[in-house]
């Protein structure tokens, strides 16, 4: 707990000393017009529930009073940027009711690797929307839209981008989770670091697409500690000497740090090769990471114990699911105080948590280079 204070601390004065360096009071506020982001399930809007099943109840109660797509409570970190820099929450792409993407789209789907898998959705929960084909739909969208714009009165385009915005908006990129957990299933520790390389790369190439089409600001998540969720310390029999400092498994949290290193210098790297565009690097591993091990002083109870679903004597009934058990039928529905729990359903986080973990990132304060959202079009 004292090396995650003495973290803390040093994360905090490298961010003021290192905003003050790049002058930040001299920047402008940035004019993003729009948002489009590319991800997996910690950002998907309801593009998973418009391409396979819907998300059922509990999920939305705290803030949407439904469900509404999120494998969540209610919001999600994504909608708490969009809020902060003053945007309606994202449209899933794939969601034809009542969507409006003037300020912009949402191409994250829930089970969804940047690198294809030879998988499936009915096996073991992968998507087959891969980023390759996020950016591809990306690619059609834009110039779909420009097409019924410019052909449009303008009385009929509010529900359409602005062709301009394409080269204002904020692109960003919340997805790699699923590709360290398919190389967890697959228990082979070789073959996942040799693969490593080649996810970062297809990364790198989606983020080289986006700016030969024109794009300039991107906005790039890492990875968060896999070994520090629920499911994972709640699934499996577990040795104290696996296990940190704050109760996560060690050998799976490695498979992160070491995504997340490579993904750090690519983004390094992409800076010499696009000159014209402002790269962030957003360290989302440590901000989880110091909520979970500072959630009771953040208000929160542990931070392995899940909001929805039954977890109890090996019995395990996932969220908003029902299972009989010697007779008796079991729902496994939310909690109480959903605002005290930092894990929804053993992967995914509340509203509360993702609401704590987005205010410290949209500040710039787990961020390289260490600028607000806001003001992440300028390269310092």
């Amino acid at each position: 707990m004292e090396n995650v204070k003495v973290f803390s601390i040093i994360i905090a004065l490298f961010s003021v000393l290192s905003v003050e360096s790049v002058g930040l009071k001299d920047l402008k506020t940035c004019n993003f017009g729009a948002v489009y982001n590319f991800g997996d399930s910690n950002s998907d809007t309801g593009g998973g529930s418009a391409a396979f099943w819907p998300a059922g109840k509990p999920c939305g109660e705290t803030f949407f009073g439904r469900p509404v797509g999120r494998g969540c409570d209610g919001r999600l970190i994504i909608d708490f940027i969009a809020e902060h820099l003053g945007l309606p929450h994202l449209s899933p792409y794939l969601d034809s009711i009542g969507t409006s993407f003037r300020y912009g789209a949402n191409f994250a789907i829930g089970g969804s690797t940047i690198r294809p898998q030879n998988e499936s959705m009915s096996l073991n929960g992968v998507s087959p929307f891969s980023l390759d084909i996020q950016i591809v739909q990306f690619d059609q969208f834009k110039d779909r839209s420009g097409y019924f714009y410019n052909r449009s009165y303008p009385r009929d385009r509010h529900n359409l981008p602005r062709p301009e915005d394409f080269s204002k908006a904020l692109y960003i990129f919340d997805i790699g989770q699923n590709d360290i957990a398919a190389g967890l299933r697959k228990k082979n520790d070789s073959a996942f670091h040799a693969s490593v390389p080649d996810i970062v790369d297809q990364l790198a190439k989606a983020v080289q697409n986006l700016y030969e089409h024109g794009a300039r600001t991107f906005w790039v998540h890492n990875t968060g500690p896999i070994g520090c969720l629920p499911v994972s310390l709640h699934y499996h029999d577990i040795k104290p000497e696996e296990l940190d400092e704050q109760g996560c498994l060690k050998a799976q949290n490695a498979y992160s740090m070491e995504f997340n290193r490579q993904l750090k210098a690519r983004v390094i790297k992409l800076r010499e090769k696009l000159p014209h565009a402002a790269l962030t690097y957003v360290d989302i591993y440590a901000a989880k990471y110091e909520l979970i091990g500072n959630a009771k002083k953040q208000g929160f109870v542990e931070a392995a114990n899940i909001c929805c679903g039954f977890h109890e004597d090996e019995i395990q009934v996932y969220c908003g699911h029902k299972q009989n058990i010697n007779g008796t039928e079991i729902y496994a529905g939310s909690c109480e105080n959903l605002s005290d729990f930092i894990s929804w359903d053993g992967v995914h986080y509340t509203e509360a948590a993702n609401r704590w973990v987005a205010h410290r990132i949209t500040n710039g304060s787990f961020s390289d280079p260490p600028l607000p959202i806001k003001h992440a079009c300028h390269k310092p």
